[in-house]
This record gives C-alpha cells, structure tokens and sequence, in this order.
C-alpha cells in the first residue's frame, strides 16, 4: 500500500514488508525542486521512526532517476530544505539506504545516490556532475563524497569535465554496487536491501579512496594538463579540480565548507550567469513565436541531397546516422564516387576512435542510395541542394526539383549568403522552400541555421526544427537577409580586420586578441585553415587585394605550408616577413598612415560592430529574439560559451559602453542599439 507524504507532494512511500519504498514522481526528469526535496526528508523521516522498516530504496517513477536541481530555482531565495540537508540525512541512516537508478542520474540526482549507503542500476542507466557546462561546481557536497568512494583519478573527469558515463563504466570505478534488469529493477534493490540489514552502513563520506590524490598529487598535474584544451578559459573547472584535491587534504566537514565556498563563487560569476543564460537560449531556440506548439509536423522518411562534395557528403552523414534513407545526387559519376568514398572513410575514422561500430558504419552506408539521375528523388520528403554558391545555378536545380520531386516535399537549399525568396520563385511551391544553413563539417558542427522565406509554410517550418533534433543539431531560426545571422555579423568583423591591418595593426595581434578573449582562431588563422585561394580568380597578375596577392605568392594557407603565417611540419604557425611587406605596400599604395593600434582598440572594433548589427537583425525581425543569435555565434562560430554569446556578453559589458566605443572608432551605431543603451536596457 502507498502513501503519499502530504497530498500534494511528488514523493509517496510504499512498505514492502520490512522495506520502505520511497518513490519520485515529478516529471518529466524528477528535478529535484524544493517539494521533491521536502518530501525525500519526510519519507527518510518516517522509515527512521518506523520499527517494521529495517532498510529503504529510492527509486523513481517515469524516464528517469532524479536527472538533477530544479534550475528554475537558481538565483531566487533559497527554500528549505535544502539539498545538501536532505543528503545528510539520507547518509546519516543508520538503515540502509538503496538508490535503484534508472535512466540517468546527474548533478543532484547522482549526488542523491552518492548519499544513499548503495548504488544499483540498470545496464542503460548513465550517472555524472554535469555542473561545470553550467558553470558551477556540484553544490551537496558531490565533490567530497564522490572522490572518497571512487578515488581521485576516477573522480577527476566526472566532475571537471562533466561529462556522464554509462553504468558498467559506473560499476567499473566503484561508483555502483550491482547491476539489475531492466525490468527487475525494483525487485532487485529490495532484495538487495534486505541482504544488508543487520550490517553496519558504508558511508561515501568516510571512504577513503581519495587518498590516491594525497600518495600521488601528480594525477592532478596530468588531469590539468591532458584536458587544457577543453577548460581553457573556462574557471569551474579549475574550482572542481580544487574540491577533489581538497576531498583528500581535508576532512569531510572542512571539504563540503570550502567546496560550498567554491560552488557561491561561481553561482555569483559572470561565466555561470552566461552559462545558465545559454543553457536556457538553446531551448528558447526551438520555440518559433508565431506557431501553436502543437502544428502538425511533415513525416520525413526519406531524404535527398543534391551535391556530394564536402558540404554535401556531411549533410548527409547527419540523415544517415539518425537512420533516415538518403539518396545523394552528382553529375558525374567520378565525382559520386569520390564524395561517397569520403564519406566511408569518415564513418571508418569514427569506427577507429570507437565512436561507433562496424556494424553501424555499414549500417549507415546501407541507407545511402548514389544516383546520377534527378528521377530518383522524385519520393523524397526533403531534398537539400548542396551545390555552387550562385543564384542562377541554385535557381535552376530548384526549378529541376520542382518539376521531378512530389507534391508536398520540402525543398531547402544551404545556401549560406543568398536569398531564399529569389530561389523559391524558381518554383510552384514557395511555402516548401527554405533554407538550411549547416555549417562546415556538417557532420561535425552542430549549428543548424533555418532560413524562413516570406512564403515558408508553419509546418514546413515545425518540421524543419523538430527535424534537426532528431540529426543531432542545435537549431535557430532566420529570416532573409545577406549572411541570414552569423555570417552577417561575421562580415563586420572581417571588415574591421581587414582595415585594422591596414591601419598597422599586426595580423598577428587581430588574431591573438581573439584568441585571448575565447575564440578557437583569429579570423586570419581562420583564412588560412580554409584556403586563402577558395574564390581567387586564378590570374597572378590580377592583384587588387592582399589576399589576391597572397595566392599570386603561392601563399594559399596551410595547405600550401604558407598563407597569412608561414607553417612548420606541426602546422605551427610563425608571422611571416613576406606578408608583412605585401600589407605595408597595400596600405602605403592606399594611402594609411601606419600606427601603433592597441589591443583594446584591436577587440572593440572587431566585437562592437557585431553587437551594433546584431541589433540591428533584432530590430529588423531576422532574429526572433537576442539569445536566438548567441545560440548560433557558440555553436557555429565558436564564441566562447562562458561569456554567454555575442549579445549577452553585451549586456554585461554594459550598451552603453558599446555605444561609446562604437563613438569613439567613428563606426555606425543603430538607433536600437543607442536607444537600448540611453534607457539602461539589456537585449533581452
């Protein structure tokens, strides 16, 4: 027989002879908001004062074990009791405690099956302290409990890296207990409880497998110094390294009060608050403001892609390994079968550093169907043209599409630049066309920009964004303009690069104050990664430009060992006194007087114009809100995520002082920017 703890609470309690059944229903992931954390102390509560219950279990009803806090509740008055209270109490039974975990259980929800005396899962189950791609650190004390039950080592990448694992990986470092069925998942935890009943109580907070930190103090070293890449910039995962150090330095106590100091820290930082700001943009994206929720959505079982070169192959590789069927189109059979063999050979790469099976690759490549023959996509849903970036040749695969593909399949072109409502006139159904913009290796990036035309259909629209779900994208929606929203911004900051160069500003230091700040590469780096001579006339004598003067030199970019920076073997790159003289002699041909240019000067002229015609696609309705243009400058520029994107890191500058530096370059301001910053505004 169950009970509820009060009629209102997402816990109820059911005895199972002399085990108490404490059971989570709060959907959809079992946050662990302030009624699910009243009622868990409740219902610990009530076993302790019963005499018939000798043992207890969590578990959860629904998808999930508790998948962590209620982030709603971050940043508003703390309502008791609190988490870390609610675990002490669990731990400090001395009945067992059995967490039965199905689903996942992360940040809070493992740190509730860190606090029960034993661990139990099913096989599918995933367990991490994802905290840190929000910033922050586990707050209940999961950086002391964790480290003192598995050790150090194994602790490291779960709480600095946040990224969960599987339950055998769980199981293998001692983090789990057993294994169950995935439908005896209950049974088996009970069973399991009453196995411990008489027996004194393991407690993760008296484990002392965290002293391989204090005999060996180098896995810190390593740990920093083999994951640098991945947390530079980034301070929560330097205060989550120092918490499981400080888990063997420290006594339990003493750890939680310095690891409740670290958490305040950065729950107080700007790199949280852009954190949390992004964690939620992302979801805003999906939403179209203007559509019911509930618009019926397109079936898409089958897929065309027009183009199997790079840009092509990779669209592809995304409807493949979301197991939708993808008929591929070239013109010429030695060019099919060189993009297609491209193709293999990625999902082979991917095979060798075990991110997928044999099997899966064959698989994948068992739904691509090559063709020469526009006939054969006649049954697709959808059909992407991934060709020459002309208007007039995307117009005329557009019209062929028309004319062969069935009524009522969406037609999408990923162009990058040009104007989806021109391309659309090249056909009968304008309300199925739109764009989708994927971003270079499609199969890796994961930013989806969707185009909507004047004419696109709701639907059309719905399903595009429920679709790039389902292939693993993270999605925006644009409206029509040159560049849609990225590469429009890019355009200014490009233009301020190129005239900061010919000011006398070092390539080199445009390039490093990027890199200082968050970004990957500088936008010269980036140049010559992707190939000075895409788009070069091909006429050494033709040299109206620095870059045309470059390809005259041979100087393509890596490729070619040279571009902007001379490469060694390593593709190391060094400033090269060749383009130094090309740059001067441009700039003296153009009549710049040389100077020196600061690395202030250098970031306010590169990032102010973005800002300033980010607001300007706001106020033109491109986008459909701020954050709408921070979810696509992170994911497919790399903005680094812990200033929370273009226009938020804006609004904690402050736009006013946007404004001003803007000013004082003598560079345009819009009148929604300047308006924004007179009245103290922010963009959201």
């Amino acid at each position: 027989m169950s009970s509820p703890i009060s009629p209102q609470s997402p816990i109820r309690t059911e005895k199972q002879g002399n085990v108490l059944l404490i059971i989570s229903d709060n959907p959809p992931v079992n946050a662990l908001g302030q009624a699910v954390r009243a009622g868990l102390a409740d219902a610990i509560a009530q076993g302790l004062a019963d005499a018939q219950v000798e043992a207890m279990v969590i578990r959860c009803d629904g998808q999930t074990f508790f998948a962590g806090a209620d982030i709603t509740e971050f940043g508003k008055p703390p309502k008791g009791p609190s988490l870390p209270e609610v675990l002490d109490r669990i731990e400090a039974s001395d009945k067992p405690v059995v967490a039965a975990i199905h689903g996942t259980a992360l940040g809070g929800g493992c740190e509730v099956a860190l606090a029960c005396h034993y661990r139990l899962a099913v096989p599918k189950a995933r367990l991490g302290l994802p905290e840190v791609k929000l910033g922050l650190i586990p707050g209940a004390a999961g950086t002391q409990r964790l480290p003192r039950l598995v050790g150090a080592k194994a602790a490291l990448p779960l709480v600095a890296l946040g990224n969960p694992i599987s339950a055998k990986q769980a199981l293998s470092i001692g983090l789990l207990d057993a294994l169950t069925g995935d439908a005896t998942l209950e049974a088996e935890a009970i069973a399991f409880a009453r196995s411990k009943v008489g027996q004194s109580v393991p407690r993760a907070s008296q484990g002392t497998a965290n002293q391989d930190g204090v005999r060996d103090p180098s896995i810190f070293d390593e740990f920093r110094a083999t994951n640098g890449r991945a947390m530079r910039g980034f301070d929560a995962p330097n205060a989550a390294i120092s918490a499981v150090r400080l888990a063997g330095e420290l006594s339990f106590a003493d750890g939680v009060k310095k690891e409740r100091e670290l958490f305040v820290e950065l729950m107080t930082g700007t790199q949280s608050k852009a954190m949390r700001h992004y964690f939620f943009a992302e979801r805003a994206a999906q939403k179209i403001i203007d559509l019911p929720a509930d618009t019926a959505l397109l079936p898409i079982r089958k897929v065309g892609v027009i183009g199997a070169g790079t840009m092509g192959g990779g669209i592809a590789m995304n409807f493949l390994s979301a197991g939708i069927p993808v008929t591929i189109l070239e013109m010429q059979q030695d060019a099919l079968d060189r993009g297609t063999g491209v193709m293999r050979r990625n999902y082979e790469a991917s095979a060798k550093r075990g991110r997928m099976s044999d099997e899966q690759v064959d698989a994948a490549m068992g739904l691509l169907t090559p063709t020469l023959d526009y006939a054969d996509l006649a049954d697709c849903d959808l059909v992407i043209e991934a060709v020459y970036e002309n208007m007039d040749v995307k117009k005329q695969v557009f019209g062929k599409l028309d004319e062969v593909v069935k009524p009522g399949a969406i037609l999408a072109s990923n162009t990058s630049y040009l104007n989806i409502d021109e391309i659309a006139t090249a056909t009968q159904r304008p309300g199925y066309v739109l764009g989708l913009h994927f971003f270079s290796p499609a199969n890796v990036m994961k930013l989806l920009e969707v185009v909507r035309g004047a004419q696109t259909r709701g639907d059309v629209l719905a399903t595009a964004m429920k679709l790039s779900r389902t292939i693993g994208k993270v999605a925006a929606v644009s409206g029509v303009c040159p560049g849609f929203i990225g590469n429009r911004m890019l355009s200014k900051r490009q233009e301020q690069a190129n005239k900061l160069i010919m000011e006398g500003a070092n390539y080199w230091d445009v390039d490093d104050v990027l890199l200082e700040f968050g970004f990957p590469m500088g936008p010269f780096q980036m140049g010559d990664l992707a190939g000075i001579d895409i788009g070069w006339h091909r006429d050494p004598a033709k040299v109206t430009t620095v870059r045309e003067a470059l390809c005259a030199a041979g100087r393509f970019g890596q490729k070619a060992g040279k571009g902007f920076y001379d490469y060694d073997s390593a593709r190391q790159r060094t400033p090269s006194d060749e383009v130094r003289t090309i740059i001067a002699d441009f700039a003296a041909k153009a009549g710049h007087a040389q100077r020196e240019v600061s690395k202030d000067e250098i970031r306010e002229r590169l990032l102010y114009p973005m800002v300033n015609e980010g607001a300007m696609i706001l106020s033109e309705g491109i986008a459909q809100r701020a954050s709408d243009i921070d979810v696509v400058w992170i994911n497919g520029y790399g903005w680094p995520l812990y200033t929370g994107g273009p226009m938020f890191w804006a609004s904690t500058v402050g736009l006013d002082t946007v404004v001003a530096g803007l000013d004082r370059h003598g560079l345009p301001v819009s009148d929604y920017l300047r308006e924004r910053a007179s009245e103290g505004r922010t963009f959201d």
